[in-house]
């Protein structure tokens, strides 16, 4: 539990979209200010807020930060204290059970579906609940490489969160070797009792998972552990881009990439960055305003 605050800008939703693309491509951003942009509303889709949290009380280089990345009259921010909660897990409490494929994601408050791959995910402090466009989209890109025939002997999910996306990879293709890794250490917790809660086995062998705390692909087991047939990320446009050689290292010819994080007004730049680095398109799909990708490195 801590004290933070929240920053908010309100502005129609092209104008929030494109300050989060120029908030990609800055590198001396203050990386204590997380940023993310939504709706206000299901039912006024065009209107969005920028929101920001910050620790400490936000000064004026805070506000610049964000009004910054609106090009033209940025919208007047907007600044709260937030009590001394857990606004992550407050927020997923009560969420509704998701269908995503052949998958049933819900919390332990509600009872499984015995014709669905079921997994409970409770609210926890990491993200990943299946409840966001780009999990419940990656679980179903999941199933699509299933049933077209991929077979991943040996796969990875960078920026696991909850655990879910490679917890739904190792259910599809169970002989395979699994590797998961976050840059945030709370993760280790939260994945070691979701796996308990689902019967994950955790552990270096074919059929487990192993979880390692990295900042992309920067860990000494990461890289002993490629080349991976499959490799998972969940995470955001601009950490994707940069990744894309780091992938194409780990990612043998034929290997497969699973992207998502990212709005559909950024797929352009990202599958760019993916042809550089020798991958091409095999399928995507869209939910909401983002994208998930499904990418396979060429043989030459």
């Amino acid at each position: 539990m801590s004290t933070s605050w929240k920053l908010s800008a309100f502005a129609p939703k092209k104008a929030v979209q494109a300050a989060l693309l120029t908030h990609d491509e800055l590198d001396d951003w203050d990386f204590d200010l997380v940023i993310s942009g939504r709706e206000i509303a299901e039912d006024r889709p065009q209107e969005w807020v920028l929101e920001g949290w910050y620790p400490n009380k936000p000064g004026a280089a805070q506000k610049s930060a964000l009004t910054n990345l609106f090009a033209g009259k940025a919208p007047k921010i907007t600044v709260e204290k937030l009590p001394d909660q857990d606004w992550l897990t407050l927020s997923q409490q009560g969420v509704e059970p998701i269908r995503a494929g052949p998958f049933y994601i819900h919390t332990p408050d509600f009872a499984p579906d015995p014709s669905a791959i079921n997994f409970a995910i409770p609210a926890a402090q990491a993200f990943g609940t299946g409840q966001h466009e780009t999990t419940a989209g990656c679980l179903e890109m999941l199933a699509v490489m299933r049933r077209t025939g991929m077979n991943a002997r040996n796969l990875a999910d960078i920026g696991t969160g909850t655990g879910l996306l490679g917890f739904a990879a190792l259910k599809l293709w169970p002989a395979a070797r699994a590797t998961a890794s976050d840059i945030d250490p709370v993760c280790v917790h939260v994945i070691e009792d979701n796996a308990a809660l689902n019967t994950i086995r955790l552990g270096p062998r074919p059929g487990e998972m192993a979880m390692v705390i990295a900042d992309g692909m920067d860990d000494l087991l990461l890289r002993a552990r490629a080349p991976y047939d499959l490799l998972i990320a969940n995470i955001l446009a601009g950490p994707l881009t940069e990744l894309a050689p780091d992938f194409a290292a780990s990612v043998p010819p034929g290997g497969s990439v699973l992207l998502a994080g990212l709005l559909t007004t950024q797929e352009q730049g990202i599958r760019r960055a993916y042809r550089r680095a020798g991958f091409r398109l095999t399928a995507r799909l869209a939910r909401g305003d983002w994208s998930i990708l499904w990418l396979r490195r060429r043989s030459t």
